[in-house]
C-alpha cells in the first residue's frame, strides 16, 4: 500500500486520530445522551482495530527509523490524547522531510 512504514504510519496517525474523535465527540454523546449505545459499540470496535494498527505501524516505522524510547514513548501517549495525534503527523512530516533529503 505504501512504500515505506513511515508513509504507513503517518496514514495510519490520521485514520486513528479521527477515529479517536468521532468516538469521543459523536459515538459517546449519542450514547449518553441520545439513548443510542450501539454507537459506541460499532465506532469502539472500528476505533480499536485502528489502534491495533497504529501500534503495529508505529513499531515497524521505528525499526525502520531508529527511533529512541523516548519518540516511542511520546507517540504512544500521543494516541490517548484527544487531537495529538495531528500534531505528531506533523513532526513525522518534518522526518519524512529529512529522510528525503538524506537520501
Amino acid at each position: 500500500m505504501f512504500d515505506n512504514s513511515l508513509k504507513t504510519f503517518k496514514f495510519v496517525t490520521t485514520v486513528e486520530g479521527i477515529s479517536f474523535l468521532v468516538l469521543l465527540f459523536i459515538a459517546m454523546p449519542l450514547k449518553y445522551m441520545a439513548g443510542f449505545p450501539i454507537a459506541t459499540k460499532i465506532v469502539g470496535m472500528i476505533h480499536g482495530g485502528l489502534f491495533i494498527w497504529y501500534i503495529k505501524a508505529q513499531y515497524d516505522a521505528s525499526k525502520e527509523c531508529g527511533w529512541g524510547l523516548k519518540f516511542n514513548t511520546l507517540a504512544f501517549i500521543a494516541s490517548l490524547i484527544p487531537f495529538a495525534t495531528f500534531y505528531l503527523k506533523k513532526e513525522l512530516d518534518k522526518i519524512a522531510v529529512k529522510e528525503e533529503t538524506a537520501k
